[in-house]
């Protein structure tokens, strides 16, 4: 596919606090680590201090894998190698995480762990001496199914209707045969898509839990790239946490410093994307995800008579970390405690939240990792190329309304003038003629002249905007193109990557879709890409 970048601010659609983020604002240097450079980038390697335990990585992602490396796959050689790499000392992670999304969910799933891909790719490029793995970190721990259980493909929403409680990934597939049969059916036939399907088959109908069919689903499109994919709720990794979980818990620590952080932004005119809770920990169980709050002198697990006191509570965290599940505002910190991460790449919102964390990690003596907007794109194919020629569009007109493209179309493709400029500005020499009169006759006819001068002015406006509607009636055709992909490409008013489902892009570009997205995705560069 061929790719034309433009500025994010172009598009209108990212908040003001991730526009001065990309552009290094310095107002925002307190909460950050290093600057999203190489240079940063290079900063933060000489200074890097790993906490994580590599032995116990490698051994529970062995683990993870047994399955799956049990095929024998040629493409999975990569991967394989990126697993054992990750117990020396010369290899850093660059992280991206996500919910356990239904068929992998809106596109801009896809699109993060591409820019982790390629940010490593990029790394090793740079740094020859040092390794660096792309790592998915499932999110199995979540409990907001209802976030997670649907997707959209072709304008239809494709669900799985489910009641569940606790973490996602403990959920059995079960009953989960008809939204496959369902999202299947829209592939079609041809040989992308039977290939997707029996992808798609095999990850939802084989596989018991949701994160083990998310794990297949995910190493299936990005296996070539070496991906690793991580399930962290493991006793042994959050056995490297419980001092920290200890330590919150009862002191309320995260609670105090992120919301001096949060003052602190506010001060820089960025509103808070998350607010930390007196604890920020859910005790976990299967089928149970609650929130743990300090009541009456004891630690109580909400809806449910589980409470402890604090020796009790230091007991369970010692013998059981398992039990114990980070919430938004803890699960990064848990991440750098894990992983040998020096980047984490998030969507908009992710990032400007991650800006409230820096202070916490700096109280615990954890490195903060450098913060990467993930790439964001609009797909427009073939069709969609050819209407902008046709329309004669250039990439940053996309994201203006369908109302000032048609408008701007007509007056350029119109064999009449539909503007009254020239008209009015004759109009404002008489009006400036008579109010002088006016005024030598009597000063108070001055307002009266401005009055009937601004009524004129907008009748004249008036006019200019029925010309321009009677001549839309006449380019019916060219203005319904208009409509048409506008809402191909911005799915009810919103952008692509927000809601289309990857499945029929797969379906005409085959394995080729993602790669065109690794060769043309620039993850340190920070533009919009437009694929066609």
């Amino acid at each position: 596919m061929k790719a034309t970048y433009i500025d994010y601010s172009e598009t209108s659609s990212f908040s003001d606090t991730v526009i001065r983020y990309i552009d290094q604002d310095p107002k925002l240097t307190p909460f950050i680590s290093y600057k999203p450079t190489l240079d940063g980038l290079e900063q933060l390697l000489a200074n890097k201090k790993v906490k994580a335990d590599r032995q116990v990585l490698v051994k529970i992602l062995r683990e993870q894998y047994s399955e799956i490396l049990k095929a024998k796959d040629p493409d999975l050689q990569l991967v394989s190698e990126n697993i054992e790499l990750l117990s020396r000392e010369t290899t850093y992670t660059v992280t991206t995480g996500h919910q356990l999304n239904l068929f992998t969910g809106p596109l801009y799933f896809i699109f993060k762990i591409v820019t982790a891909i390629n940010l490593a790719r990029e790394l090793k490029s740079k740094f020859a001496e040092k390794n660096f793995v792309p790592v998915y970190w499932m999110a199995t721990e979540d409990h907001d199914f209802e976030e997670i259980n649907h997707t959209y493909i072709a304008g239809k929403k494709i669900a799985w209707p489910i009641e569940t409680k606790g973490a996602t990934g403990k959920i059995s597939t079960l009953n989960i045969a008809a939204a496959v049969k369902e999202y299947t059916a829209v592939l079609g036939v041809s040989e992308n898509a039977d290939k997707l399907c029996g992808i798609i088959e095999t990850a939802y109908l084989k596989h018991s839990t949701l994160a083990s069919a998310t794990r297949f689903l995910v190493n299936e499109l990005f296996k070539a790239y070496g991906l690793v994919i991580l399930d962290a709720d493991q006793p042994e990794l959050k056995q490297q946490f419980t001092e920290i979980i200890k330590e919150d818990i009862i002191g309320q620590n995260s609670f105090q410093t992120i919301n001096s952080s949060i003052e602190k932004l506010s001060e820089a005119g960025i509103e808070a994307q998350v607010n930390p809770r007196e604890i920020n920990f859910f005790y976990l169980l299967n089928g149970l995800r609650e929130r743990l709050v300090f009541e009456n002198n004891r630690y109580v697990v909400l809806n449910t008579d589980i409470s402890f006191s604090e020796e009790e509570l230091k007991t369970d965290i010692q013998s059981h970390p398992e039990h114990f599940s980070p919430n938004v505002v803890m699960r990064p910190l848990y991440q750098e405690v894990i992983l040998p991460n020096i980047a984490y790449v998030g969507g908009g919102a992710e990032v400007v939240y991650w800006l409230e964390l820096k202070e916490n990690f700096a109280y615990y003596g954890i490195d903060f990792p450098i913060l990467i907007l993930r790439n964001s794109g609009l797909i427009g194919g073939n069709k969609a190329e050819q209407a902008m020629k046709k329309l004669d569009l250039s990439p940053a007109d996309l994201f203006k309304s369908a109302e000032e493209l048609k408008k701007q179309w007509v007056i350029n493709h119109s064999q009449h003038v539909l503007n009254l400029t020239d008209e009015w500005l004759e109009f404002k020499c008489l009006f400036e003629k008579i109010k002088l009169r006016a005024h030598k006759i009597d000063p108070t006819l001055s307002a009266s002249t401005e009055a009937i001068r601004a009524r004129l002015e907008k009748a004249i406006h008036n006019l200019e905007k029925k010309l321009v509607k009677a001549e839309k009636r006449n380019h019916s055709e060219a203005l319904n193109r208009i409509d048409t992909f506008k809402q191909k490409l911005f799915p009810n008013g919103g952008l692509q990557e927000r809601s289309d489902n990857f499945g029929l892009f797969y379906v005409q570009y085959g394995e080729e879709f993602i790669n065109s997205l690794i060769e043309t995705f620039t993850p340190l560069d920070f533009k919009f890409t437009i694929l066609q």
